[in-house]
């Protein structure tokens, strides 16, 4: 291992390539899925915290188990959690954007790719 990965390791439990394999195509499309599925059902967003905190919890799992990561890392937890919650309010704020131009085209026009504005 190089000097990166022992430092990555120490920090995070694990290498960089593995912190990038399960964040962003193990769980991250779970965390985008679950941003979504928040924001369809007319969820407040504080329920991302929990929902991706979980998902992290999983994500530490499952490096443990199949790669023989460090299970109790808190670095790479909260790394893991930041990128997922980021995932997820991404997905949030892009369905609830959808929704409120859809449902409210009377009310609301789109506003770039995260925003909207009331109509004029």
């Amino acid at each position: 291992m190089s000097d990166f990965d022992m430092l990555m390791f120490d920090w995070l439990g694990d290498t960089l390539g593995m912190v990038l394999v399960f964040n962003f195509i193990l769980v991250g499309p779970a965390s985008f899925m679950t941003g979504q599925g928040l924001a369809q059902t007319w969820r407040p967003w504080p329920y991302l915290i929990a929902y991706t905190a979980l998902l992290s919890v999983v994500l530490r799992f499952f490096d443990f188990a199949l790669f023989r990561g460090e299970l109790w890392s808190a670095g790479g937890f909260a790394l893991g959690w930041a990128i997922q919650f980021i995932l997820a309010a991404f997905a949030y704020r892009l369905t609830r954007v959808r929704q409120m131009v859809r449902q409210y085209p009377w009310l609301y026009v789109r506003k770039g790719l995260l925003g909207w504005e009331e109509r004029h």
